[in-house]
């Protein structure tokens, strides 16, 4: 059986504006297996976040595909699309996202209360992952009183709470002090190592992607994988 979690083939994106169209992803291909880590680099404003939506489904592809484990996701109607994102995709975005009225608990519940999740269930599984997260002193505090990274601890938490074969990450230390940052992006990488769950992230950040490990760069709406660093620093 192929341990291929999803692969994209063809990918296009054009935007419509009153001046013309842009296109921003043209033929985009790339395939990534169970469990891999894989950063997605390039200059500002050429169209990273959109891939990452589109791999994510929050955005569907002018053209091209997206399988994940041999399933076309745009086949998917909306409400099967919203079903597989709760269940097998975590996202996590520079800035987190979470919902103020609530506290750091019901924010780390929520994905397992929208999927049906038993109420205990899910409560005793999101107080585990915001121990895991090292927030064991803040479960019950209102997302506004943590500090920023506190709450991005928070939605990786949240992320993570329903064990999602997937993360896609958007800048996630792009907001946060290199300290900070260089925590979260240890917390992404154990919870790769322990769970399994496979990563990508989108960054600016050399020194994040390079400890991610593969790398992609997205340049002039095209997607490559960059040449792994041989022995000595120089590339192969």
């Amino acid at each position: 059986m192929s341990d291929v979690l999803l692969r994209a083939k063809d990918l296009g994106k054009v935007y419509t504006t009153g001046d013309g169209s842009i296109d921003v992803l043209r033929g985009v291909g790339m395939e990534l297996r169970e469990g891999e880590r894989v950063a997605i680099v390039g200059r500002s404003g050429v169209g990273k976040s959109t891939l990452l939506h589109v791999l994510g489904t929050l955005d569907r592809p002018t053209t091209g595909t997206v399988h994940f484990r041999g399933e076309d996701l745009f086949a998917k109607t909306p409400l099967e699309l919203a079903r597989f994102r709760n269940r097998s995709l975590g996202f996590i975005f520079q800035f987190h996202h979470l919902l103020p009225e609530f506290n750091a608990l019901e924010n780390v519940m929520m994905p397992g209360l929208i999927a049906d999740t038993a109420f205990s269930e899910i409560q005793d599984r999101a107080e585990r992952m915001l121990v895991e997260v090292g927030l064991e002193d803040r479960i019950l505090h209102p997302v506004g009183k943590l500090s920023g990274g506190e709450r991005q601890r928070v939605a990786v938490a949240r992320a993570l709470v329903l064990e999602p074969a997937l993360v896609l990450a958007d800048e996630p230390t792009g907001n946060l002090d290199p300290g900070t940052g260089d925590r979260i992006l240890a917390l992404l990488l154990e919870m790769n190592r322990v769970h399994g769950t496979a990563l990508v992230i989108v960054t600016h950040s050399s020194g994040l992607a390079g400890a991610i490990g593969r790398q992609c760069v997205l340049n002039d709406g095209s997607l490559t994988d960059l040449a792994p660093e041989a022995p000595g620093g120089s590339t192969a």
